[in-house]
Parts: C-alpha cells; structure tokens; sequence
C-alpha cells in the first residue's frame, strides 16, 4: 500500500533542457501533451529532470527486494531488518516480513521498471505494487503513466523465452495501439 507519493510538475524545465540540447534558446511555451509523449517515447536525456516518490508501507520483504533490484534513475530506502535495531533476530525473519520502502526515481527509471514490473511474468504481488505507482503516477501525470507499459508493448512484441500470450490478444492490439498514438 502506498502512504504517500509527491510528484513536481517540471515539464517547462525538461522542454527549456530539451531546446538547449538543440542550440536554441531555453524560452517557450509550456509544452503540449503531444510533445510530452514524444519526448517522453523518444526517452531523451530531459526526461529525467522529472520526479516521483512513494512510500510503500507494509510491503513483503521478499517483493521490496524485487524492486531494489532496480538501481539506474531511482533511490531506495527500506526499513532495516537488523536485529540490533529491532531486537528481533534477523535470521528468523520470514520473507514476507513487512517493511516500508521508500523510492524516488526520475522517469526513465519509470518507464524501464514498468516494462519489467508490469509484465505478466512479474510476480503477481510485485506486479499489483508497481501498478500502484503507476495509477498515483496517473494522477498526477496521465501522460508519463502512459508510457509505463509492459515490455511486450514497450517493444511491439514478447521477447520472453516463454510468453503468457497476450501478444496474440486483441486487447495487446488495443493497447499497443494507444501506447504509440501521440
């Protein structure tokens, strides 16, 4: 469950970075939303000057380790499980013992933990938290959320060895289809 998440509006910034990477000057308009997905699809550099933290509190300790395996654009804190500090030996601890994980990624990080997270072959649990980020995403930025896809749509096909069969759904169609609409 997520306690919290925060989010700072700076497309004006990643449009001024944008124009600069381009020898132009840093001044224009706030940018559309057609120009937000392409950028955001393009994935250029500017695009990590936004931000997004939350907090899951509660999580199985097993499904924080998924995330933290993700170390590229984004900063983890979880709550420690060393028996000097909670005085419960760490060795008996269960896989699902609860801890809080705090995050703070810039949206490349979203964009490639989603294609892993969000896939099928994800585990269920670390599928539904990483959908949770995504929906506190959309609420703040339905066009960032937009991109945080499955692999399968990120690349237009299954690169898994064994794939779940979605690719061969009209709803894979569907949504392959808004995901490259601009």
């Amino acid at each position: 469950m997520i306690k919290w998440s925060e989010y700072l509006d700076v497309w004006g910034s990643v449009k001024r970075s944008a124009r600069t990477t381009i020898h132009k000057d840093g001044e224009g308009t706030y940018p559309s939303d057609s120009w937000k997905k392409t950028i955001l699809l393009a994935e250029h550099s500017p695009i990590r000057r936004i931000m997004f933290g939350w907090k899951w509190s509660g999580m199985k300790s097993w499904v924080s380790v998924h995330f933290v395996r993700h170390k590229h654009g984004i900063e983890h804190w979880v709550s420690t499980q060393r028996t000097d500090r909670t005085g419960i030996d760490r060795d008996a601890s269960r896989q699902d013992a609860p801890v809080d994980h705090e995050c703070l990624a810039n949206a490349q990080a979203l964009i490639f933990i989603s294609r892993r997270r969000l896939c099928s072959q994800a585990a269920k649990e670390t599928r539904e938290a990483w959908k949770e980020v995504k929906q506190q995403v959309a609420e703040r930025d339905p066009v960032l959320a937009s991109v945080m896809v499955p692999e399968c749509i990120y690349r237009g096909f299954c690169p898994e060895f064994k794939g779940c069969g979605f690719v061969d759904t009209e709803e894979y169609q569907r949504k392959l289809a808004e995901y490259r609409r601009k």
